[in-house]
This record gives C-alpha cells, structure tokens and sequence, in this order.
C-alpha cells in the first residue's frame, strides 16, 4: 500500500510555543515527489531578540549565529515558492502551520494547507512506544536523527511516515486533512507605543526583550503590561 508520494515535509525551531507571541528561528522542509526526497530548504531567521538559554540549549543555535540571518519578512515569498499548493507533512504539524499562518497573514498573503500529522498516527496506532515524541519514536524504529534542528527534523518525519504508511496504512485515516488555525493580522507598533515603551524601559533601567521596532502593537502592549505589573509606573 502506498501512502501520499507528494508532499513537504515542514519543521521549525522557535523561541517558544505559542505563535502569537514567540516567534520562528529556524525553517527545515523536504520536498517529496513520487516517494523520493526531491528537494530542501533550510534558513535560520533572525528573531530580532535574544534567545534564551533554555532554546540556546535545547536547538545549539546561539543568538549570535541568528543576527544578521533574513528576517521572517523576507524569508516568506521564498518559502511560498518552495511550498508550493503542497500537502505539508509534520510531527503535531498544526504547531508548525500556525506559527506560518500568523506570519503569512500579517505580510497579507493567504496560506491555506492540507496537512498529514505523524503525532496523531503514531498515537492512533503505536501502541508498543509509550513515547509519542518524534525523538522516541526515531529510537523505536532505528531511524537517524538530529534532534530539536528544523531539516534534521523534517527528514526524521518523512522516514517516519514512510514506516507508519508501511505497517498502518488505511486510506481515510492517512487522508490529508485541512489544517485550521485562526489569526488576524496585527499591526505593527505605533509611533506612540513605541515612545511610551522607551521611557518605560529607560525609567526601570531595562534592556528590551527585542528589537522595539520588530514588535507588533499587541505584542507592545503586552510588553508594557508586563513591566507595569512588574515594576510599576
């Protein structure tokens, strides 16, 4: 039994979990054209902040290698193009796809995708790894894997749907799904904002935990909530 042939495999490392307000370091995807790997894409992203150390630790990109790297903005239409109208495979791909919708739509172009989820096979079917972590389950059928580096990633799910499709495989339920993930486009900080956040920081003695400009405005007035709980006015 054959499961999809064409597809991309997609894989991010981010400064966080939540896509409204951490943001996307690193890009890895395999395009996949009748079974075979055909193609990749790999770049690192400056997020206009400092990682922390936790993210440092986890994925070995340093702060340092991210400055200078394209930022989000300029990464997408290059990215689009790669990706073409594919189905994206991913290990839990709806985390991926919704921190690439939320960068999508605020450059204001659409991206609407069919997915393939190798989380929730793998649950649905892999019963002898109590494990559903793609590094787990790479251990559990021997395959080789640069854990927690966006292609290494990427790779690691395409062999692992391939096992999956070769032992499991059932029509309906290896079908490709819509993927659904709703976000508004956010403006970027305003002029007034960004003078009130300045003084904020210069009257606390503080560094900003990003580029002020690279802010969107929910994410300035979050910013500046948390210093005022923080320190007051």
């Amino acid at each position: 039994m054959q499961g999809l042939q064409d597809f991309v495999c997609i894989d991010l490392e981010t400064t966080g979990l939540n896509p409204k307000r951490d943001r996307i370091i690193e890009i890895g995807a395999v395009k996949v054209r009748n079974g075979k790997k055909e193609a990749i894409f790999q770049q690192l992203i400056d997020p206009k902040q400092q990682l922390e150390e936790r993210v440092e630790l986890l994925t070995g990109i340093s702060s340092e290698e991210l400055e200078g790297q394209p930022t989000i903005q300029e990464v997408l239409p290059v990215l689009k193009e790669f990706l073409g109208e594919d189905v994206l495979l991913g290990h839990r791909v709806l985390f991926d796809y919704s921190f690439l919708k939320r960068a999508f739509t605020n450059e204001k172009i659409s991206f609407e995708r069919k997915g393939i989820d190798t989380l929730k096979l793998a649950r649905q079917f892999v019963t002898d790894s109590e494990s559903k972590k793609l590094e787990s389950l790479c251990q559990h059928y021997g395959i080789k894997h640069q854990a927690h580096r966006a292609l290494g990633d990427a790779f690691a799910t395409v062999e692992l749907y391939e096992k999956l499709v070769e032992s499991y495989y059932e029509e309906d339920v290896f079908m490709p799904k819509p993927l659904e993930f709703k976000v508004k486009k956010e403006s970027p900080i305003t002029k007034a904002q960004k003078e009130r956040l300045t003084l904020l920081l210069a009257k606390h003695n503080l560094e900003p935990k990003c580029e002020i400009s690279s802010m969107t405005k929910n994410e300035a007035s979050r910013y500046m909530d948390q210093i005022l709980a923080t320190y007051g006015r």
